[in-house]
C-alpha cells in the first residue's frame, strides 16, 4: 500500500497520534504526516503510506491556510489555551477599524520569534522540553509570508480570523503578536487547518470514517495524486527507459500540458504514473544529459 490520505485531525490529538491509529488501520510502520498540527488544532493533516513518505518533502513546503479564534486579554506560555496564564490586562474598547489597522501591519513578509513550545530543537533537544523545564533559550527570528490576514468575525474579546501563509508559520505566535499590539495580550483558543498545499479540508475524512470504511485501501491516494499541484511530463518509452538508470529526459522527449520554466518542479510519468520528481533545469551545468535534474526517483532498474 502506498500512497496518501487526507485526514481532518480532530482535536485533543498529536499528529502522531494520528499516524499510530493509520499503522494499526493499514498494518504498516511506514507512516509518516505532512505538516504537524498541534492537539488543539483540527483539520488538514496529509499523512503518507508506504512509498507514499517519500513525497512528504514536497508537501511539507506547501502552503497553508488557518481559521484561528483568539481571546484577547490573556496570555499563556504556550500562546494557546493549553497554557498557563502568564498575565491578565484588560481589553480595551475597538472598533473594526482599528482591528483592520492592526492586522494590516502582519501581512505580507514579517519577521517572527518561533514560540519556546515547538518542535524546533536546540543541540538536538525539542524547545518544548526545554520550555517544560522553566528554561528560554535564544532563536533566531524567521521570515514568513502572510498572503491573506481576513477577519472573519469579532467581539468584545473574541477574534477570529483566516490566514493563508507560508510554511513555518505559527498561528500562535501571529496572535500573541496580535494581541500585544493590542496592549492586552491574546492567546489561541481554537484553530483549523483549512488547505495544505492543494488540498482542502473538504477531501478529508476523519479517523472515525477512515475506520468505517469496509476498504480503506479507497480512500488512498497515489502518489501522482498527491503531488498533483505540479505540472505533469509524460515520458515516452526512450526516456523511460532510460530514467531507471538515473538518466534524466530531454525536453523532447516528454509530453506537458503547459509550458516549463526554468526551476519549476516537474511530475515524471510513466503511462500516467508518477516515475520522478525533477526540476526543469536545461542550463544547468554539472549534468549535461538532458533537461531536467532529478530529485526523487520512484522507479528502478
Amino acid at each position: 500500500m502506498h500512497g496518501l490520505l487526507l485526514i481532518d485531525k480532530a482535536a485533543g490529538m498529536t499528529s502522531h497520534d494520528v499516524v499510530r491509529q493509520v499503522r494499526r488501520i493499514y498494518k504498516t510502520r511506514k507512516v509518516g504526516h505532512g505538516g504537524t498540527l498541534d492537539p488543539l488544532a483540527t483539520g488538514v493533516l496529509p499523512v503518507a503510506i508506504g512509498d507514499g513518505t517519500k513525497v512528504l518533502q514536497f508537501l511539507l513546503a506547501e502552503n497553508k491556510s488557518y481559521r484561528a479564534t483568539f481571546q484577547l486579554g490573556m496570555t499563556t506560555d504556550t500562546f494557546d489555551s493549553e497554557g498557563e496564564i502568564l498575565l491578565q490586562r484588560p481589553v480595551p474598547d475597538f472598533t473594526s477599524a482599528e482591528l483592520e489597522q492592526i492586522c494590516v501591519g502582519f501581512r505580507g513578509e514579517i519577521k517572527q520569534l518561533p514560540p519556546m513550545f515547538s518542535a524546533l530543537k536546540k543541540d538536538g533537544v525539542p524547545l518544548y522540553k526545554l520550555a517544560r523545564e522553566g528554561k528560554s533559550v535564544p532563536r533566531e527570528l524567521r521570515q514568513v509570508t502572510i498572503s491573506r490576514l481576513e477577519i472573519i468575525e469579532f467581539g468584545s474579546e473574541s477574534v477570529t480570523i483566516e490566514v493563508d501563509c507560508s510554511k513555518g508559520t505559527y498561528i500562535r505566535t501571529l496572535v500573541n503578536d496580535i494581541g500585544e499590539l493590542f496592549g492586552c495580550g491574546a492567546h489561541l483558543t481554537a484553530l483549523r487547518r483549512l488547505k495544505s498545499g492543494e488540498f482542502s479540508i473538504d477531501e478529508c475524512l476523519t479517523l472515525k470514517a477512515l475506520q468505517q470504511l469496509e476498504q480503506p485501501a479507497s480512500a488512498v491516494h497515489s502518489l501522482d495524486e498527491a503531488l498533483r499541484n505540479y505540472p505533469a511530463a509524460q515520458l515516452n518509452p526512450a526516456a523511460a527507459t532510460a530514467l531507471e538508470f538515473g538518466i534524466p529526459p530531454a525536453l523532447e522527449q516528454v509530453l506537458t500540458e503547459k509550458e516549463l520554466f526554468e526551476g519549476t518542479l516537474t511530475r515524471l510519468q510513466i503511462d500516467n504514473k508518477l516515475a520522478a520528481v525533477a526540476r526543469y533545469m536545461p542550463l544547468r551545468s554539472k549534468e549535461k544529459r538532458g533537461d531536467f535534474e532529478l530529485i526523487r526517483v520512484f522507479v528502478g532498474h
